[in-house]
């Protein structure tokens, strides 16, 4: 071999390659070429891949279609406000109505639900939500009645401290306090709201409209005018038995009041 390459002509051109039938493709590239490069348009395109379409996933046209990178991403965007905390909840399912919405095609019809949340202990609050579905609906009441969740002030975690009226519109209510063994005496949306809190002696009556949405309110109105001697004292700078003991008790009593007092 060497003896051969010794006899070639100094100064001759190097032949080109020849392609043989049958032979690899690598051996048609030159000396330091790519083995691995394309030799033909066709080649090239199988190995570039089809261009994707706009909403495909192969070659460019994938990157750049609507199910590529330009959608949205929700991860991450959790409500934090529908955490309770870990603590149990009584849910309360008040009132589903059935909305339509007139559109350009004809009507699209959807649910709206109220739903009252409470802890049983002294928290509950209220709360509404619309979709296309009743289950969702819930879902959206549940996590905007978790979000509004007012606290009330019980006597003897039973029944309310004092006697209160409340309005909302055409909505009028009236609540009083009640001796032990008188059970709930409320209907429709104020039974729900008191089961939810955890009241188990009270009467109520309501005046007027009975439409839940404006009783519910109506309720809550008056809930959130509630006040406790413990607060009262507080405020006047003065003791929860000093405040007892002016209906004509006597002092022992007061103070035995007062120190059943909690909140």
């Amino acid at each position: 071999m060497m003896a051969e390459e010794n006899t070639k002509p100094e100064g001759a051109e190097a032949q080109p390659a020849t392609l043989v039938e049958g032979a690899p493709i690598a051996a048609t590239h030159p000396e330091g070429g790519d083995p691995t490069a394309p030799t033909t348009p066709r080649e090239a395109r199988d190995l570039r891949g089809p261009r994707g379409g706009r909403g495909g996933g192969g070659g460019r046209g994938g990157d750049r279609g609507r199910g590529g990178g330009r959608g949205r991403d929700d991860r991450g965007r959790g409500r934090g406000g529908d955490d309770d905390g870990g603590e149990e909840l009584i849910e309360k399912l008040v009132h589903i109505n059935r909305v339509s919405k007139t559109v350009k095609g004809g009507k699209r019809f959807g649910f709206a639900a109220l739903v009252v949340v409470g802890d049983g202990k002294g928290r509950v609050g209220f709360g509404h939500g619309k979709a296309r579905e009743v289950p969702e609906a819930i879902t959206k009441a549940t996590s905007a009645a978790k979000k509004k969740m007012v606290r009330v002030p019980l006597k003897e975690g039973r029944t309310l401290h004092h006697d209160g009226k409340g309005r909302f519109g055409a909505g009028k209510v009236n609540l009083r306090s009640a001796p032990a063994g008188t059970g709930i005496i409320a209907g429709g949306p104020m039974r729900a709201v008191f089961e939810s809190l955890g009241v188990a002696d009270v009467v109520t009556k309501s005046v007027g409209t009975s439409n839940p949405y404006n009783m519910i309110r109506a309720t809550f109105d008056a809930l959130t005018d509630q006040t406790s001697p413990k607060s009262v004292a507080q405020r006047r700078g003065k003791k929860v038995a000093d405040l007892l003991g002016r209906g004509g008790g006597t002092q022992a009593e007061a103070e035995a009041e007062a120190a059943a007092v909690v909140e």
